[in-house]
């Protein structure tokens, strides 16, 4: 018997399972986050216009060039995600089948708030790319605990490097609050990472058995079920990759980290694009880079799909100091046209054919 085979006798979603997911990817979701993102940049354009703002602005050959180098960056993550998702199935996902799952991944991501993310749906995607529910468990847990892990060890490092101050700036009351946010942020990155370790590699039946205890007290015993169904998801992700060679654990960590490091520039290429390549001096991109990071930290709380309004704003009031004033709304808007509506774009375009092949193929099994 195969490892595959060992760690669930289930190879699909079941009917209501499959309903549930794909009830939650309806496509008129997009609407959502695009009023949400497009209102919060309306209000703080309205509230910050001023005659001769946008006269800063150059656009020129190079802007063509460096608003190319921010969409390729973005791709540059993208591939990255696909890579790592063929090395986590052993190469048993083809590159076209890693990209419908990346590309619908982002979409479900892109449609809920951001400390739920497209993760509870990603194995409903995995799964119909012909991996069997044990492994698709697996593949998406040990993505959320490479992705978890890249944060924790960079966002320390990189605030140390570049300086506290200048990734946060001075302790005004704004500033101060976002560092805070940033700090919670990494610290329920770091439980979840220390919690997901021990679990995967260490004690894996142990930590189930605390899940349970945990969720019969009264006021969360409503979930306790979940809770054995997470238990079971880390048994048996834990047979599968706690032997894995440390080559693959290797090259995994490399994709994703060239996956984040792609889309950390963006931002840099944008300010370039649109101010001119004297904008920002070589230390001024690290800082650039390291607010980003945590900003994506900060993001994990957002309450809304993708996080829309609340990053454009503190995109344009994080990195205020880079940009001209006036011009960081019409910069936050040009980074989440690059880093975000992209992907509400390919979920409407890939979403109906791909709901359309697997229902073809449920017929076909059914007939079969």
């Amino acid at each position: 018997m195969s490892t595959s085979e060992q760690l669930t006798p289930q190879e699909e979603f079941d009917a209501p399972q499959a309903n549930q997911v794909l009830n939650s990817l309806k496509s008129w979701k997009i609407v959502i986050p695009i009023l949400i993102g497009l209102g919060v940049t309306a209000w703080m354009f309205g509230r910050e216009y001023q005659p001769g703002m946008f006269d800063m602005i150059q656009f020129t050959g190079w802007s063509v060039f460096w608003l190319f180098v921010s969409v390729m960056a973005m791709a540059t993550r993208d591939l990255g995600y696909m890579a790592r998702i063929r090395v986590l199935s052993d190469y048993d996902i083809s590159w076209k089948s890693s990209f419908r799952i990346i590309m619908l991944w982002e979409f479900a991501s892109a449609v809920s708030p951001s400390a739920v993310g497209g993760t509870s749906v990603a194995l409903f995607f995995v799964n119909r790319e012909g991996i069997n529910i044990g492994r698709s468990t697996g593949i998406v847990m040990v993505t959320s605990f490479l992705d978890e892990l890249f944060f924790a060890i960079t966002f320390p490092v990189v605030v140390f490097l570049i300086g506290y101050q200048n990734v946060f700036g001075l302790d005004d009351g704004l500033i101060s609050g976002f560092a805070k946010l940033a700090w919670i942020g990494y610290g329920l990155k770091v439980s979840y990472i220390l919690v997901l370790s021990y679990g995967l590699f260490v004690n894996p039946k142990g930590l189930k058995w605390l899940l349970v205890q945990i969720f019969k007290l009264p006021f969360i015993k409503r979930w306790r079920s979940k809770a054995e169904e997470m238990g079971d998801e880390i048994v048996s992700t834990s047979i599968y990759f706690r032997h894995w060679p440390f080559k693959k654990w290797l090259k995994a960590f490399g994709a994703t980290s060239a996956s984040w490091l792609a889309r950390y520039w963006v931002a840099n290429a944008l300010i370039v694009a649109f101010f001119g390549i004297h904008q920002l001096g070589w230390f001024d991109h690290f800082v650039v880079f390291g607010k980003q990071l945590a900003m994506w930290i900060m993001m994990l709380v957002a309450p809304t799909p993708g996080g829309a309004g609340f990053a454009e704003y503190i995109f344009k009031e994080f990195l205020a100091a880079f940009i001209p004033l006036g011009a960081g709304v019409t910069i936050a808007l040009a980074w989440r046209m690059v880093s975000y509506y992209p992907y509400l774009i390919m979920g409407v375009i890939l979403l109906p054919k791909w709901i359309s092949q697997i229902k073809i193929g449920h017929k076909k099994s059914k007939k079969a």
